[in-house]
């Protein structure tokens, strides 16, 4: 998958569509950017357009829509309900594929710094890529807005900008860049004109008065219908869902006698928030986001095809998988791929011509055993997957608490055998690591060390994930047999980690 990064940039014109057009224009004139969507509102006098590309492209494309509403916009001629403090008011930079938080902190950095320096625009740097604790917080760094940080600016030594002069632009005023994780811009509009009522739920809503963590909120008028809004942004919907904040919002306007008469979504919004939405208020039972065709149809099941950077997001996800089993039989198939590569390091060398057909033969079993472990990467989520479904079904009569016991139990009977064989795999790739290590290309014994460890890391991290799934299994002889055969397949890959480490590190340390 290729590098990806999303900019999502705010600016203080909603009403006149040739600024906007300029604007987008300038920044989709970059090639590699691909504009994914544009949003105006007449009330809140802003934009909001997003773009998508490789982020050397995002970046050019960001200062290019920053210098053209630094030429086309002016403050002191703009009213809106939203919140400002610049022409471009803020640009975040958000990681999609293939790049990471940090990369997006320096691309905010380059940017801050160009802004800074060619437009002559103070900047201040937010979320992550915030230089002091207080900057963190978007709400925190536009407080006053465009007038009030015009006498703050130049006068205040905690308004002293990131980059830029210590002066507000007298047009533009003063932008923040920045770099955050995806969030869902959120409205629920009222059937009421008193924007009192929007301030009070807003209150009630936002982290900052005592509300929902991750959510920021703002009660706005929408003089053009007669109505009045809470606008939110919610910077993490895995913690505090869409239907969570809406559910809160209905009861507060019942409160006070208020419909919901609306909600929109501003932008872009991510699958996930939006299904866990359905999901809720569908009320559906045991429902799985495999189960929505487009997922499957796209997905790449946990490490089978998938890069090494997209797995390694897989499972430093929230998402419970993949989880410790995949990684442990991912670490067996490393193990293998190792001990196959000293294998490969050994038959091409003529002086080794004395061992290259037992060579030839350990390379097959450890092909093989490669192949089976990288399947087992994925078998290992789908079980541990089929226990959370089970958990998952209703209870509510005895007939169904039944059946949500067996189905628990079969799902964790697979979620314990799985992990057990590829501890058994694990054995045989340590096995192979050891004869590679005595018999192999000795300019290759480290390898054939870090193939020993890494098939010790698959036996024990497989072997945590049979113990931990045990205690579900009913009591019987099935369950005795797993404990025994766990145990004797632990001790098995104490004594052969043993032996790697007195033929590895012996050999290693002598030649120092």
């Amino acid at each position: 998958m290729a590098r990806v990064v999303e900019c999502v940039p705010n600016f203080s014109e909603g009403r006149n569509k040739d600024v906007v057009d300029a604007i987008v224009e300038s920044m989709t004139s970059v090639e590699g950017v691909r504009l994914l969507d544009r949003e105006m509102d007449t009330d809140h006098n802003r934009c909001v357009i997003t773009i998508a590309g490789e982020p050397d492209a995002v970046e050019e494309a960001a200062f290019k829509g920053a210098s053209r509403a630094v030429d086309l916009i002016d403050l002191r001629k703009h009213e809106g309900e939203h919140p400002r403090m610049g022409a471009v008011d803020v640009i975040p930079f958000v990681p999609i594929s293939e790049i990471r938080r940090h990369d997006c902190v320096a691309i905010a950095k380059r940017v801050g710094k160009r802004i800074g320096e060619e437009l002559k625009v103070p900047v201040f740097l937010y979320e992550a890529a915030a230089t002091r604790p207080d900057r963190e917080n978007l709400a925190d760094v536009r407080r006053g807005e465009f007038e009030g940080l015009a006498k703050l600016i130049g006068t205040d030594e905690d308004h002293v900008p990131d980059f830029g002069p210590n002066a507000v632009h007298e047009s533009a005023g003063a932008v923040a860049v920045g770099a955050r994780m995806p969030l869902v811009a959120f409205n629920v509009n009222l059937g009421t004109s008193d924007i009192r009522i929007a301030r009070r739920i807003a209150a009630a809503v936002r982290e900052r008065s005592g509300g929902f963590k991750f959510a920021k909120a703002l009660g706005f008028a929408l003089h053009d219908r007669g109505i009045v809004q809470v606008s939110m942004n919610l910077v993490n919907t895995l913690r505090t869902p869409i239907y969570r904040v809406f559910n809160i919002i209905k009861l507060e306007a019942e409160r006070w006698g208020v419909p919901i008469v609306g909600s929109e979504i501003v932008g872009l919004v991510p699958q996930t928030p939006m299904i866990d939405t359905a999901e809720h208020f569908l009320r559906l039972e045991d429902f799985s986001k495999d189960q929505i065709l487009e997922s499957r149809l796209s997905a790449v099941p946990p490490g089978v095809g998938a890069s090494v950077s997209d797995f390694l997001d897989q499972v430093s996800s929230s998402a419970p998988t993949p989880g410790g089993g995949s990684v442990a039989a991912l670490a067996g198939a490393l193990s293998c791929a190792l001990g196959t590569m000293v294998c490969n390091l050994t038959i091409t060398r003529p002086k080794f011509g004395d061992v290259a057909d037992r060579m030839a033969e350990v390379k097959e079993d450890l092909e093989k055993l490669g192949k089976e472990l990288k399947e087992l990467v994925a078998r290992d989520s789908e079980a541990f997957e089929a226990v959370l479904k089970a958990g998952r079904m209703t209870t509510f009569s005895e007939t169904e608490e039944k059946r949500r016991d067996k189905a628990l139990a079969e799902a964790s009977d697979e979620a314990a055998k799985v992990p057990l064989e590829v501890a058994r795999r694990g054995i045989k790739a340590m096995e192979g690591a050891i004869e590679v290590a005595e018999k192999g290309n000795p300019n290759s014994l480290s390898d054939a060390g870090v193939a020993g460890l890494t098939g010790f890391a698959a036996v024990k991290g497989a072997l945590y994930n049979v113990y931990i799934n045990l205690p579900s299994l009913p009591d019987g002889k099935q369950k005795e047999e797993m404990k025994g055969e766990a145990i004797r397949l632990s001790d098995r890959a104490e004594e052969l980690m043993s032996r790697v480490k007195e033929k590895v590190e012996g050999d290693l340390r002598r030649e120092i």
